[in-house]
């Protein structure tokens, strides 16, 4: 599985120990690492965050190539996951838009995501409905400021959240999340430490009072895309 990342403090974080029995190819983008073809890929596809916009190939030129990259990766049966920024160029890949700086204002620290139901028979995240409970929400962590506003047609909406409507989206083999289930509680002080806006103690209250359900979420997430990687890559190799 080939994973992309476009910023030096938005890796893997905790996904390093969670996505078990995977061969990662990390491709750093940021250090002028070539990105793959879309059959070089291998049996999944990860897109990372990352501090620039969607549309910033000025400062970041991989990242029209990579939104060429998710464009027809998500039109295959190869499994593909978009993290935040991932998420962003995914969703201008197939005809979205992104609001850069969105007037809601920046969604950080740990933020209830609301299920649609169409997310109790997704791939991906119906593993986190259960754990959800009556009130259909799970906190995980977020830390953006620019935000999808309008999905690409024939995507399926699977979750909100109260600032932010499109938390969780699947288009074709590939899925967009906005908020970090990869994130820690470090990386996640990290990033609020570099913003003004962030109130950085909350944050870390946030995370530290709902430390196990936060890691319970992110190991679902990555267990189920773990899952569906595997699946799909055992299909297409016993396929006639």
């Amino acid at each position: 599985m080939t994973v992309v990342q476009s910023s030096p403090d938005v890796g893997l974080d905790r996904f390093t120990e969670w996505l078990p029995g995977v061969d990662v190819q990390l491709v750093r983008a940021d250090l002028g690492d070539a990105l793959p073809g879309p059959t070089e890929v291998g049996d999944g596809l990860l897109v990372l965050g990352g501090q620039m916009s969607a549309y910033d190939d000025h400062a970041a030129p991989w990242l029209r190539p990579l939104r060429d990259l998710l464009a027809v990766v998500s039109a295959t049966d190869v499994p593909a996951l978009g993290i935040c920024l991932g998420a962003q160029l995914l969703a201008v890949a197939r005809g979205g838009r992104v609001q850069v700086a969105a007037p809601p204002g920046c969604e950080a620290g740990v933020i209830d995501v609301r299920w649609r139901p169409e997310a109790a028979t997704d791939s991906l995240v119906a593993p986190l409905v259960p754990l959800a409970g009556a009130a259909r929400s799970t906190p995980l962590p977020s830390m953006h400021s620019d935000a999808v506003v309008d999905l690409p047609r024939g995507a399926v909406w699977l979750a909100a959240s109260a600032t932010y409507p499109f938390q969780a989206f699947r288009i074709g083999s590939a899925w967009g999340v906005q908020f970090h289930p990869e994130a820690g509680l470090t990386t996640l002080r990290g990033w609020a430490e570099g913003d003004d806006r962030v109130d950085t103690d909350a944050v870390v209250a946030q995370m530290t009072e709902r430390a196990a359900e936060v890691e319970a979420a992110g190991r679902a997430v990555a267990q189920a895309f773990v899952n569906v990687v595997h699946d799909r890559a055992f299909a297409r190799r016993t396929r006639p």
